[in-house]
């Protein structure tokens, strides 16, 4: 642990000043907060084996998970194209009961960016998960730029600002807009 080779992951229980007190919130939401990790990380994951050994028994099919929305297949993203955000229709299409797709979570704070155009900043290959502090490849997922999360309604605001996770399934690649030579340059750096 000494040796931390420039990610401050591992110091992040030694660096923050303690937890937020939250005896001023309502008790539904005190209870809320409460229940998150093991709803999250126990009864949740329970609840969608079951659904999906029930689906498999009755033979019901789940959504569509295809390539794309519309059925061709979408080239590759990379840093730099710009997308579209493709319809709050296109995108709940794609979702299932739990609001995912492919285990990838849509959440309430990103339905405000659908029909907007952003730029890529990356295509991920792996990332770190917080919850167990294991590096994961993942494929399909995808960064746009200044597009980040503020906080939760059951958390409230943080500063931490995360990058939004995206599966490429909810964006259409679109030529880039005319930027004039100046801005273009910026948003380059």
């Amino acid at each position: 642990m000494s040796n931390l080779d420039g990610c401050q992951i591992p110091c992040l229980p030694n660096i923050s000043e303690g937890m937020i007190r939250s005896d001023d919130q309502p008790i539904k939401l005190r209870i809320k907060r409460m229940l998150a990790k093991p709803w999250n990380y126990y009864v949740k994951k329970y609840l969608k084996q079951f659904q999906k050994s029930s689906l498999r028994r009755h033979a019901v099919s789940s959504p569509p998970q295809s390539a794309s929305v519309t059925g061709v297949p979408m080239p590759k993203l990379a840093h730099g194209d710009w997308v579209r955000v493709r319809s709050i229709e296109e995108i709940q299409a794609t979702l299932d009961d739990w609001k995912e797709l492919k285990g990838c979570g849509f959440l309430a704070n990103m339905w405000q960016y659908c029909g907007t155009s952003q730029r890529v900043l990356v295509s991920m290959q792996r990332f770190l998960d917080e919850r167990d502090y294991k590096v994961k490849k993942c494929k399909g997922i995808i960064l746009l730029e200044g597009v980040m999360c503020e906080g939760t309604p059951v958390f409230g605001q943080c500063d931490r600002r995360c990058h939004f996770f995206w599966r490429e399934e909810w964006l259409e690649k679109i030529p880039a807009p005319d930027i004039p030579d100046t801005a273009a340059a910026a948003l380059d750096k």
